[in-house]
């Protein structure tokens, strides 16, 4: 009975558990605390969320006083700005940290191109970072060769059961105690031969409890050595130890070399936008001219149609007219405002200061004609992107000598003298006593050469059997700069076609400009003798509209040619890398510090007190020949001989020729007055 009821009660027991089990397992528990906020303020619902970083930086004025934009809905400004090339050329590089060119911007605009390329972007600091980089400049190379100063002071305390006996009747353990103190101080110093020089000092003090064989329970010891370790195969030789030196220069000159390519495409992005926007003002001009000719052709024929000589249709087709020449108008006004931005973009200013940039230089009309050869010679010596190549090569080349070095065996010659003392003290006065007598010092011991050793050897370790890295470190070595020599001579032929182009696109384009100025004439007096013969029924309103929308085509073009060959001139200055110098351009280092001038000044002392010494070669060889001396002897003529010059241009008055001489017509239109007196463009719609 009582087991019945025992097994009842288990039986109630187990299914209590069952079910709390259940009920625990569908429905979550969740911790209880006590005063806890009804609020969770700390509570964070997400990991990842867009912050602004803690920086405090002052915007430009550009920026922050930059005012609303100029719209054809409100073209207001104070008044226009007139700046020579030479200007926004000096403009440009005066506020561009960051070069700016707009062969980084997108499709989209410049704009776009600011946000999304300007991290990536050219500034002036790039030559001076590469030069300091303290992993790859030049500093970091010499460092190799700095002398090394190490120390270390360790004190240690031993107290540890030794498995011996100290009783001869029964085991009775020792108990090892010892103070040791050691101190190590050296200097190193590498050579440009590869020669390490090493001179160190070590100070040990020793105190133990070890009493047997022992006459002093302290004693001092200290030594003086100095070790020489030279390469006599790998790593020997100033040439193979100033490699990594003459590398780190070369891409130094490389970066040089990169900023110069920056600030060489901007300033021809700066001619370029230059002359697109002096060919905007002046596609408005005739927009403007042709919208007012076609305004007093409508009223001209309104007059026509109300005295029954034309018919409606002649009014409507004036009216039309009238239309799109002002359609002409605000698109050419429009096409103004994007290359004037452009130009402030490229000027560093900001895009609306209440000033509205306006040419002031006219682009040259005479032609000018570049010496093919010269100029041919000059693009091979002068290119950047060749110069580039060229370091590339001798990086190569260097890269190569170092690999076949690094195929030797590394057998170290080294030789070690070693000074050492002993004493109970480490130093005292000079007292005569030797080791181990009490009271005797290390110094004393040391210094009075009592103790000396020395040391001599051969330290041998080959490469790998079969040296599989070494020798594919030389092939890999030998294909770039297999490589590189390729490339440098297809660079070359580029160069050579890209010359080509520029001077073919030259001569098209002051021919384009010769036939749409001819062309320009004759509409000029096609419009005027139709304008003589509206009133005679021979000639309709059709025919004089037609004639002024050819005058005002023609004048455009005429126009849009015309800067297209002064683009087209700058363009051969850039090809042949004379554009810097033809803008009279210099890169220059910034200055330093005043004491790194009072160190060189020091320095320079120096070496005219001592003796020059000709070793008669130079390891490593000479790698460049100098701050660009081949090519400052690289006779610079303004443009070029030929029928004109850019000079010339300026001083003469500008009569471009007829496109065939033989034609009489031709040549009275090239004497007219409409090229010499251009009207002075405005701004108002």
């Amino acid at each position: 009975m009582i087991n019945s009821q025992h097994n009842s009660m288990k039986a109630v027991s187990v299914s209590a558990l069952l079910m709390t089990a259940i009920l625990i397992g569908c429905t979550p528990s969740k911790p209880h605390y006590l005063r806890e906020p009804s609020e969770l303020r700390t509570y964070v619902d997400s990991q990842i969320q867009i912050e602004y970083p803690d920086v405090q930086t002052e915007s430009l004025d550009e920026v922050t006083k930059t005012r609303s934009p100029i719209t054809l809905s409100k073209p207001d400004f104070d008044k226009p700005w007139d700046v020579t090339l030479q200007e926004a050329v000096q403009t440009a590089l005066k506020n561009s940290k960051v070069i700016r060119n707009l062969g980084s911007v997108t499709p989209f605009g410049f704009a776009d191109g600011l946000s999304g390329r300007t991290a990536g972007a050219t500034t002036v600091y790039d030559p001076a970072i590469f030069e300091t980089d303290p992993r790859t400049g030049v500093q970091a190379a010499l460092s190799e060769f700095d002398a090394q100063f190490t120390t270390s002071m360790f004190w240690q305390k031993t107290d540890r059961p030794q498995n011996v006996s100290t009783s001869q009747f029964g085991f009775v353990p020792f108990n090892y105690q010892q103070d040791l103190g050691q101190i190590d101080v050296g200097i190193t110093k590498k050579a440009a031969t590869g020669t390490q020089f090493s001179l160190r000092n070590q100070t040990i003090y020793d105190r133990n409890n070890r009493g047997f064989g022992r006459a002093l329970p302290s004693d001092w010891y200290t030594a003086i050595e100095g070790e020489i370790s030279h390469p006599l195969l790998r790593g020997n030789g100033t040439m193979v130890n100033r490699i990594p030196l003459l590398l780190a220069r070369i891409n130094t000159d490389v970066s040089v070399a990169m900023f110069e390519s920056a600030v060489r495409n901007m300033v021809l992005d700066v001619e370029n936008t230059y002359w697109d926007l002096y060919t905007s003002y002046r596609n408005l001009e005739a927009a403007k001219i042709a919208r007012d000719a076609a305004q007093g052709t409508w009223d001209k024929s309104q007059a026509l149609v109300a005295g029954g000589q034309e018919s409606s249709q002649a009014e409507a087709q004036s009216s039309e007219q009238y239309f799109f020449f002002q359609a002409q108008v605000e698109t050419a006004w429009n096409d103004l405002l994007k290359a004037e931005q452009s130009m402030r973009w490229l000027m560093g200013l900001s895009p609306t200061d209440g000033r509205v940039i306006r040419p002031a230089d006219e682009p040259a009309q005479a032609k000018v004609v570049f010496d093919w050869q010269q100029s041919h010679e000059e693009s091979l010596i002068r290119s950047v992107e060749l110069r580039q190549q060229k370091w590339s090569i001798k990086r190569r080349e260097l890269e190569l000598k170092l690999a076949r070095h690094n195929t030797l065996p590394q057998v170290n010659l080294v030789t070690m003298y070693r000074w050492l003392g002993y004493g109970d003290q480490l130093i005292g006065k000079r007292n005569g006593l030797d080791f181990v007598a009490p009271g005797s010092t290390a110094v004393e011991s040391l210094t009075g050469g009592q103790y000396q050793e020395f040391r001599v050897g051969i330290d041998i370790r080959p490469p790998r059997f079969g040296a599989r890295a070494e020798l594919a470190a030389v092939r890999n070595a030998e294909l770039n700069l297999k490589r590189d020599i390729a490339r440098l001579e297809d660079m070359e032929l580029n160069t050579s076609h890209l010359l080509t182009t520029a001077m073919k696109t030259l001569d098209y384009t002051h021919r384009q400009a010769q036939l749409h100025y001819n062309r320009w004439a004759a509409s000029i007096k096609e419009v005027e003798d139709v304008m003589a013969l509206i009133d005679t029924e021979s000639v309709t309103v059709d025919n004089l509209l037609q004639a002024q929308r050819r005058q005002a085509q023609a004048e455009t073009d005429y126009h849009r040619a015309l800067g297209s060959y002064a683009k087209a001139i700058a363009e051969v200055h850039y090809r042949k890398g004379s554009l810097l110098s033809y803008n009279d351009i210099h890169l220059s280092e910034g200055p330093w510090p005043g004491k790194a001038y009072d160190d060189a000044m020091e320095r320079a002392r120096q070496r005219d007190a001592g003796r020059y010494m000709n070793y008669g070669y130079t390891r490593p060889a000479v790698i460049s020949s100098g701050p660009e001396s081949a090519t400052d002897q690289v006779d610079q003529p303004s443009e070029a001989t030929g029928e004109g010059s850019v000079l010339e241009a300026e001083e003469v008055e500008p009569q471009p020729e007829p496109a065939d001489v033989n034609q009489a017509p031709a040549a009275e239109a090239v004497e007219s007055d409409v090229v010499l007196n251009l009207p002075d463009y405005s701004l108002d719609l």
